[in-house]
């Protein structure tokens, strides 16, 4: 039977984005120009707790959601979460543009076998129509979704236990897609109306990548790749302890050197992974280059990115700043956010869930 990963109903809902390294948390409100945020909260997580987007310690992961409800309105009984890494799976199917969307239900349950490489006992389905198949009138193309339901569980059943209903559960890269709204007014106005712009999530132990053609998410993709390693580095290289060696990075404390010794080396790998992806994706949809690249995530900002993938890659670069484009908040918020509002990307993503078209 198919699941919940895109079902109704559609209440006002938190958008949670439940990472290795901490849990963020978002509420937004719908204004005349945008979205405001109505509430927020980050909350640490236990290291390990969570490891390639897999729930390890779900008791370390409900303390800190129940840290972070208590940071929430009391009225947020609603959540929308995300799963991410090797336990899901997307892809485009093209299927008779005349079936309805029972018909296509039934015929996704018959073919699910065939497409999908786990036991359909251990997973749970989901599909969305996306548009007419550019070379073929006749057909659809649909969105296949596809995601261990113990993934699934985790999630749902960690916020049961802190008094939260998991309204939807979708997949990462659609959710940072979708936040593409909030900062489209940084894009050039040609490239949102005609060009390719690719949003780069830098995690704690995760890349995501998000290609939005037209203010549509075409193609996702992760990497296991992240400032952790980073932390590593600084760690083996100094012989700091972790805590330290984590807030040095945070802090930019670090020997004067730091920029040769650690950081050049750094860069240059996710350099590679980012060039990686950007080929995959090129040679999946014929395109030649995209077009624009926003960073987001918690180590978005290490100095001389934006830089770096700007010269590296032919294409300008910015770090992706919501404030500048559909996002308000009340001035205090504004402030305390500032600094750090892109690591929540995902989580408005989700959050804007409360807001878009839901199937019946």
């Amino acid at each position: 039977m198919l699941s919940n990963l895109w079902r109704r109903q559609a209440p006002q809902m938190v958008g949670i984005d439940i990472g290795s390294h901490e849990v963020k948390a978002i509420l937004l409100g719908k204004v005349s120009d945008g979205y405001k945020i109505l509430a927020h909260a980050a909350v640490p997580i236990k290291k390990g707790a969570v490891n390639d987007h897999d729930i390890r310690d779900s008791e370390a992961v409900i303390e800190s959601l129940r840290l972070l409800k208590r940071q929430l309105p009391k009225s947020a009984k609603f959540a929308a979460v995300s799963v991410s890494g090797s336990a899901v799976m997307t892809k485009v199917i093209y299927m008779d543009a005349s079936l309805n969307e029972v018909e296509m239900e039934a015929q996704i349950e018959i073919e699910a076998d065939n497409l999908i490489p786990y036991s359909l006992d251990e997973v749970s389905i989901d599909f969305e129509t996306l548009a007419p198949n550019k070379n073929d009138a006749t057909k659809v193309d649909v969105l296949l979704s596809a995601c261990r339901t113990d993934n699934i569980d985790a999630r749902v059943d960690a916020l049961d236990d802190i008094g939260m209903e998991a309204k939807v559960v979708d997949v990462e890269g659609y959710a940072l897609g979708r936040a593409y709204e909030l900062v489209a007014k940084q894009v050039p106005e040609d490239i949102q109306q005609k060009g390719v712009v690719v949003l780069v999530d830098i995690g704690a132990n995760m890349t995501t990548f998000a290609v939005v053609e037209q203010g549509e998410t075409t193609f996702i993709r992760e990497q296991a790749f992240g400032g952790e390693l980073f932390t590593q580095s600084i760690l083996s290289y100094y012989g700091m302890p972790y805590e330290q060696a984590e807030k040095a990075k945070i802090d930019g404390d670090l020997p004067r050197n730091y920029m040769f010794e650690v950081l050049s080396p750094f860069q240059t790998q996710l350099l590679q992974q980012i060039k990686r992806t950007l080929q995959i994706y090129c040679t999946s949809s014929n395109k030649d280059k995209v077009d624009y690249v926003l960073l987001c995530g918690g180590t978005s900002k290490l100095e001389g990115m934006v830089n770096l993938l700007t010269n590296e890659l032919g294409v300008q670069a910015a770090i992706a700043d919501p404030f500048k484009g559909a996002l308000k908040a009340d001035e205090k918020v504004q402030q305390q956010l500032q600094k750090d509002i892109n690591k929540y990307l995902i989580a408005c993503g989700l959050a804007l869930r409360s807001y878009g078209q839901w199937r019946t």
